[in-house]
């Protein structure tokens, strides 16, 4: 067996290395990596590659804008009480991934709502971020390579959000109040790996092996969004059925490629100008 998934690895590396950047996400070590998400749980698309980079010793940070808080159809559960679970959930499954607590920044803004919002306000947070971190990589949702993907709401905006905030960053007499009075600094961001993106735009692949486990384990923490927890939040504990039936769900969200489990991005280097070329 042990050799069958030697030789199984053996061909599918060649597969992997021609896709991935330069020096591949694997070796990727002392980098800052900021996520910017809509919603808590959005980093579930790269939570492989997000532990990966921790335990490279990679700074890893997760900017979510909204807090969750209109995501149930549970008829018992108000804005306020959601949003709370959401954060919970959210901080568990970081502290699953080795991402300490620290490093979570949420925006607050409403679920479902974003696009509505001030767009002005909403980048401007962002790039206080941007400049506050200064990452040399930033995951975000893919806007689309050639033409606008489509997303649903929130996502639809976030992946736009974040492209113009990275752009905005990098220049000192944007949100100059940012740099004259809060002593930030202009920052360029160098590198991207774009998740939720077209299946055809996707270039890199990360082998997530060794920490599949990590990965179900993190998203079984977002109780209220799996099982019945949806309609009928029973959370935080489950029984033993419940858990199981939570990590068998998960389970089925992983990718395989050859039988070796992946998460699939699309890598851009560049200005973000030319992100969605």
């Amino acid at each position: 067996m042990k050799t069958l998934l030697s030789t199984i690895v053996a061909l599918l590396i060649p597969f992997l290395a021609a896709s991935q950047p330069e020096l591949p996400v694997q070796q990727w070590e002392g980098k800052t990596i900021l996520l910017i998400g809509a919603h808590p749980d959005d980093d579930a698309y790269s939570m492989g590659t997000l532990a990966m980079l921790n335990a490279n010793g990679n700074q890893v940070y997760i900017a979510i804008l909204t807090t969750g808080n209109v995501g149930t159809l549970d008829p018992d559960l108000g804005m306020v009480d959601l949003a709370l679970i959401r954060k919970q959930e959210e901080q568990a499954a970081l502290a699953v991934l080795g991402i300490p607590g620290d490093h979570y920044i949420n925006l607050g803004y409403d679920d479902g709502m974003l696009e509505f919002e001030d767009q002005k306000a909403v980048v401007s947070e962002l790039v206080r971020v941007i400049r506050k971190v200064r990452p040399q990589v930033i995951f975000a949702f893919d806007p689309g390579k050639g033409g606008q993907r489509w997303h649903k709401a929130d996502h639809r905006a976030a992946a736009l959000l974040a492209a113009d905030a990275a752009r905005a960053a990098m220049w000192p007499l944007m949100f100059q109040g940012q740099i004259t009075v809060e002593g930030l600094k202009a920052h360029t961001v160098e590198e991207y790996l774009l998740y939720d993106s077209a299946e055809k735009d996707k270039n890199t692949w990360v082998d997530i092996s060794a920490y599949k486990e990590k990965k179900v384990e993190a998203m079984s923490r977002y109780v209220s969004q799996w099982s019945s927890g949806w309609y009928d939040y029973k959370g935080p504990e489950l029984t033993e059925e419940e858990a199981m039936e939570v990590k068998e769900r998960v389970s089925q969200r992983i990718e395989y490629k050859e039988g070796i489990p992946v998460e699939g991005f699309r890598h851009y280097k560049g200005l973000p100008d030319n992100i969605g070329r």
